[in-house]
This record gives structure tokens, C-alpha cells and sequence, in this order.
């Protein structure tokens, strides 16, 4: 029988799931624009994503997001939520060439991904999350446009420093390719 995704990813995946939500939940740092906070919970997002891949990446953020707004009491905000799984896969999209698994996460992998993770941001946030409000919730653009954009600059900085920092650490756990050899 050939699996789509491991049980490793399927564990993964709840564990990642249940971090974002503690972090975007319990951890929020207000922004001083409404209903918008700082969120730690993108770096983890990030971090799984970019190790476990884009279909991990996708319900991570699903889930995870979910999960916060379904406590929050105000209901689910599905234009955000899936604006959080559309993230989550694009970080996945290019997570052969972080090589965070294979240990070998330097400046040149951390490039990559800062480059990723900010257009990704930029994209979601800037454009994918308003419009979906608009479309959806029939909110007005100027309110939504600020918010996706604080949303998306605050996602950018926390991922550049933290995201960066979990996966340098995580990466420095693995061992290397290619560096046991037999004595």
C-alpha cells in the first residue's frame, strides 16, 4: 500500500497544530490594529512546514488556526484560517531546499526560506486574506487591506528572527549526510 503521508507526519502534523494554537492563542501580542496580533505561532508553522512539507503545512495551519478562532467565541474567520493552510503549503512547496532535516540548514538555506516565507506572507496576508474578507465578509477594503498588511510585516519579522532561529536549532540536532564513517 503506498501512503500519501507518514504516520511521522501525521504526528507532526497534531503536534504542530496544537503548538501554533498555544502560541497564537495564549501567547498574542497586540498590535494596536484590531483583531491583529503578533504571532509566534507562524514560526512554528513555518518550522513544521518547511520540514514536514506542504501538505503538513497546509493542515497545520488549518487546524491550528481553527482551533484559535473556535476559542476566541467570536467564530471561525475561514478567510484567515485558510489564508494560514495556503502559508503553511507554500513554506512546504519548498522545503527539499532548506535541508533542515538532513542537518545542513546554513545562510544559504536560510535565505531561501526568508525569501519564501516573505513573499509568501506578502502574498497571503497582502492579498489573499483581504480579498477573501471582502469577498466573504463584505468587509471594507481600507480595514482589511491595514490589517492583512500588519498581519503579514508582523509574520515576516517573527518568522526572520524566530523561524530562523528554530530551524537553525532544529537542524543543528540532525546528523549530517555523509558525516558517519566507519572507522
Amino acid at each position: 500500500m503506498n501512503r500519501m503521508i507518514s504516520v511521522k507526519t501525521v504526528v507532526a502534523i497534531g503536534i504542530g497544530a496544537a503548538l501554533m494554537f498555544v502560541l497564537m492563542r495564549f501567547v498574542a501580542v497586540p498590535t494596536g490594529i484590531p483583531n491583529v496580533n503578533i504571532n509566534l505561532g507562524i514560526a512554528v508553522l513555518s518550522l513544521f512546514a518547511a520540514i514536514f512539507g506542504p501538505i503538513a503545512g497546509f493542515l497545520i495551519g488549518l487546524i491550528g488556526h481553527t482551533l484559535v478562532d473556535l476559542t476566541w467565541g467570536w467564530g471561525v474567520w475561514w478567510s484567515w484560517v485558510f489564508s494560514s493552510a495556503i502559508y503553511g503549503c507554500a513554506i512546504g512547496l519548498f522545503s527539499k531546499f532548506y535541508l533542515i532535516e538532513d542537518g545542513e540548514f546554513g545562510l544559504k538555506q536560510c535565505i531561501i526560506f526568508n525569501v519564501v516565507q516573505i513573499g509568501a506572507n506578502a502574498l497571503v496576508w497582502g492579498v489573499v486574506a483581504p480579498i477573501l474578507d471582502i469577498l466573504i465578509y463584505a468587509e471594507p477594503a481600507d480595514k482589511v487591506f491595514t490589517q492583512g498588511i500588519v498581519a503579514g510585516a508582523s509574520n515576516m519579522v517573527v518568522v526572520l528572527v524566530l523561524g530562523s532561529l528554530l530551524a537553525f536549532g532544529y537542524a543543528k540536532t540532525r546528523t549530517r549526510a555523509g558525516s558517519l564513517r566507519r572507522g
